[in-house]
């Protein structure tokens, strides 16, 4: 072939390809159909506090093709563990709704849990920042019940024809697929800064609730406004929580970013460990309840997902509890097959309007015919219902069910006309009759246009500890930011929910905070439609707190499960071992022998113990608090490890409890000449020159504590 041949198919070639590429800059919004979009920020409903109408047709070719775009990995919640359990009610709750699964406190219902982060890909790590999952499949007598949420109460956005977009703000940017399983880049900053409904979802993911200590401590939310209804066809509105019984507690960021490099699986293993180790992760299900008469008493709308309802407002009523019991025996069949629906509900269980809410019951279906390869995905084992199964739906892809007989249609006389319709009386679902009179439109309600409100509440909720990790966050965060106008508008959003907080994100990034004037915040607004109408209410400066809010508030509930590292070598000082590791044993805690070295440990008695890791195998990041025993031999051989002086001060700097007896304290005081110069008179360092006896109970209950925050400069 001819160079000049050479050269023209070749630009016939880049021709072609240019035939394909798209630049929407500076064009109209449209759909495939090249149908140009008057409003993309609100789905179509009946009236604007009305159902989402299954009419919307721009909706659901969005979030078609958005559910569409992975196979066969998720595109949201790719990265989960999952376990199997029971869910058994405290006592019947026949005024709140007809379930029968909360009716009966001697059924154990069987359920089957799937947490998850939400950006990453499968193979990222389980320390990013960001939500997680929290998603409860009920296999109860009358059908599969999924409760699918979130550990954080409330979203993002208001309206599902948005969730596309956040999601493709959020992942890697897509010129070079770079950052995997990370918030901090322009594309996520861009989107949040320009849609003011997010500030109080982002308070919550740059608090330390975005990287929880573990999958069993952390609390979970249905996030929307549902509805419980009572055998008399009584409606109530409710939320549902999840509060684990061993407390809510996170991680710090600097500890995260350890983690992540240490063990990327680190809350994988912790739920299978802490489930193989028979301490079963427990929580208890409440509700907050709204009498239908109430719902327009609050000072921000129900059916707004952004909103959270304060539990000084609506305490919560403790209904069950759930316990996980079983890892699953194999994680493709079972973990990443569990298809969840919202969808999926039982007598006495409803939706309300919430717009979010309604578009994911049209979302999730339509994912799993993709994902999982056609409409028989409810019969793969991990999906299969309890409850009897009768229909007259036949054939599709991977169909393993035998069908029997002629019928397949209904009604018929040919089969008796089975299967029969069943009556409300005989179990049958029927929807709440809610009355529903209202103009088709593309709206949103003003009484969701009050987007900082609530963040202001949360800020104010918080401890200073824990307003100072959101004030590093968000410098973290917008300090990976490159376009300086994004960085720009995320302070003057800032500065609405609190001006010290603006400040000090802003002087961490080297700006003051600008003037709102002539700035657009929110494009969040349709083509032709009044702004003043889009436009946040200022916030009120009586917004209060809420304690709920706040992790330092829950009460401590010992130290089952916590790991504990007891860092050792050859000559450690067998009473002093022994005393410690017996007083944690008999608190149920889990310790973990870390030495130079793996193998048997020469203790000074002539005994030997196992050793569980090296300290080239682990790191004090992985624990939660760590011991060291007297023994001049052994402490004469820590001293010369420099893991081991660093595996003490990072657990200092991460403010973990710390003990020592004995020669023990040799390498605490090592460690603070390292750089932690008061390590050894710290809150939450035990020391005992002698054998210390009183050593072990003062240790636990300092692990009970958590971690102990006065070691951290304060900047709030």
């Amino acid at each position: 072939m001819s160079t000049e041949q050479n050269k023209t198919n070749t630009n016939a070639k880049l021709d072609e390809l240019d035939m394909n590429r798209e630049d929407s800059s500076g064009q109209f919004l449209t759909t495939n159909q090249g149908l140009r979009v008057n409003d993309d920020q609100n789905s179509l409903k009946a009236g604007p506090r009305g159902a989402t109408l299954l009419e919307d047709f721009i909706l659901r070719e969005k979030i078609t093709h958005f559910d569409h775009e992975r196979i066969p990995e998720r595109i949201v919640h790719a990265r989960g563990a999952a376990a199997h359990g029971y869910f058994q009610a405290y006592e019947p709750q026949p005024e709140l709704t007809k379930a029968k699964f909360l009716l009966d406190p001697s059924v154990q219902t069987p359920v089957f849990v799937r947490f998850s982060t939400v950006a990453g890909s499968r193979g990222s790590t389980d320390l990013a920042r960001d939500v997680r999952g929290f998603a409860v499949k009920f296999y109860t007598e009358e059908g599969n019940f999924d409760l699918v949420g979130n550990n954080i109460p409330v979203f993002f956005i208001q309206d599902a024809i948005k969730f596309p977009d956040l999601i493709h703000a959020v992942k890697p940017e897509p010129n070079n697929e770079i950052p995997q399983a990370a918030s901090a880049h322009d594309t996520f900053w861009d989107f949040i800064s320009l849609t003011p409904e997010s500030m109080h979802m982002v308070m919550w993911v740059m608090s330390d609730r975005a990287i929880p200590r573990s999958y069993r401590m952390m609390e979970g939310f249905g996030v929307h406004t549902f509805r419980l209804i009572n055998a008399n066809g009584k409606s109530r509105f409710v939320k549902f929580h999840w509060k684990p019984l061993l407390g809510v507690h996170s991680v710090v960021w600097d500890e995260a970013q350890l983690i992540s490099g240490r063990d990327p699986d680190f809350h994988r293993r912790d739920l299978w460990d802490a489930i193989e180790g028979g301490a079963y992760p427990e929580w208890e299900l409440g509700v907050q309840v709204v009498e239908e008469e109430d719902e327009h008493k609050f000072d921000f709308d129900l059916l707004d997902s952004t909103k959270l309802i304060p539990e000084e407002l609506v305490p919560i009523v403790r209904l069950g509890k759930m316990t996980l019991n079983r890892n699953p025996d194999n994680y493709f069949a079972e973990t990443e097959q569990v298809a969840f629906h919202l969808g999926h509900v039982v007598p006495g269980i409803d939706f309300s309007n919430d717009p979010l809410l309604q578009g994911r019951l049209f979302s999730y279906t339509d994912t799993q015919l993709k994902r999982l390869g056609g409409p028989n995905f409810h019969e793969i084992p991990i999906n299969r219902p309890i409850a009897p199964v009768h229909n007259g739906q036949r054939d599709g892809h991977m169909r393993q069910t035998i069908n029997v007989g002629r019928t397949s249609y209904g009604p018929n006389a040919i089969n008796g006309d089975s299967p029969a319709q069943a009556t409300e009386a005989e179990g049958g679902f029927v929807s709440h009759a809610e009355r529903i009179d209202a103009n088709k439109v593309r709206a949103r309600s003003k009484s969701f246009m009050d987007h900082y409100n609530q963040a202001k509440l949360f800020w104010n909720s918080q401890s200073p500890t824990e307003k100072t990790h959101i004030v590093k966050a968000l410098r973290f965060e917008l300090g990976k930011v490159v376009v300086e106008d994004i960085r720009k508008r995320m302070l003057i959003h800032l500065s609405q929910i609190d001006t010290t907080l603006a400040t000090l994100v802003g002087e961490g990034l080297g700006l003051e905070v600008p003037s709102a004037e002539g700035v657009q915040l929110n494009k969040s607004v349709p083509a032709d439609a009044n702004p003043a109408d889009y436009q946040s209410e200022p916030a009120k400066s009586t917004v209060g707190s809420s304690a709920a809010l706040s992790m330092a508030h829950p009460p401590k509930k010992g130290i089952k499960t916590r790991q504990v590292a007891i860092l050792a070598a050859d000559g450690v000082d067998a009473t002093q071992l022994k005393s410690m590791m017996n007083a944690l044993s008999a608190e149920k805690a889990i310790i973990g022998i870390v030495a130079p070295r793996v193998g048997m440990l020469k203790t000074s008695g002539g005994e030997t113990i196992k050793i569980d890791a090296s300290l080239q195998t682990t790191a004090s990041v992985l624990f939660d608090a760590v011991y060291v025993p007297g023994g001049q031999s052994s402490v004469k051989s820590l001293l010369q490890e420099p893991d081991a002086i660093r595996f003490i001060h990072e657990a200092f700097m991460h403010c973990k409890a710390l003990a020592a007896t004995g020669e023990g304290a040799d390498l605490l005081q090592a460690a603070a000449n390292g750089g932690a110069e008061s390590l050894l008179s710290s809150e939450g360092v035990i020391t005992s020159s002698d054998t210390g006896s009183e050593v072990p109970q003062k240790f636990i209950d300092a692990i009970e504590q958590h971690r102990f925050w006065s070691r951290e400069k304060k900047l709030v």
